[in-house]
């Protein structure tokens, strides 16, 4: 499952909820009509009905959800989907989401640690690697030599002193 944002709270009466979007743009979040609402196996399923700009945010109209007391009760829900629900991308282009958690080793075998977030930059995007210290490593082809999603580890070009 893919985190592709959360329920920030309600708007208006008839089951409405607020939500704040991580998808680029934040409006192809309503690309998805099938959202999982929660976390691990307590996630329940839910059907996007409609969703669209609510002012500077976002709205979202869910099936089943009719009336404010049931949208309030998913506020703080983070709204996830399959990640195979995602368009394919081209070889060597990978999400974010795939990504996280993976090995980072350096190309003479030093291990790093692990992914555990990314940050956007002005430049380029960053790899927050958490091993004995965190380290923030540029995700650029000078430095990020090569992505094994399924043995779920990254060679990179990088200084383990640094």
């Amino acid at each position: 499952m893919v985190r592709l944002g959360e329920v920030v709270g309600v708007h208006g009466v008839r089951g409405w909820v607020k939500i704040f979007s991580h998808a680029r743009p934040r409006e192809s979040i309503f690309e998805f009509r099938h959202w999982w609402l929660g976390e691990g196996d307590s996630a329940q399923a839910y059907r996007l009905i409609e969703g669209g700009r609510a002012g500077k945010g976002l709205r979202a109209k869910l099936e089943g959800v009719d009336d404010r007391d049931q949208a309030t009760r998913l506020a703080g829900q983070s709204i996830h989907i399959p990640l195979a629900d995602l368009p394919s991308l081209a070889p060597g282009e990978y999400y974010w989401a795939e990504l996280l958690g993976l090995r980072v080793m350096t190309l003479d075998g030093s291990d790093l640690g692990t992914v555990s977030a990314l940050m956007e930059t002005g430049a380029n995007d960053v790899l927050v690697v958490v091993g004995e210290r965190e380290r923030l490593i540029p995700y650029t082809p000078q430095t990020v030599r090569e992505v094994d999603v399924d043995g779920q580890t990254m060679t990179v070009d990088w200084d383990p002193d640094f």
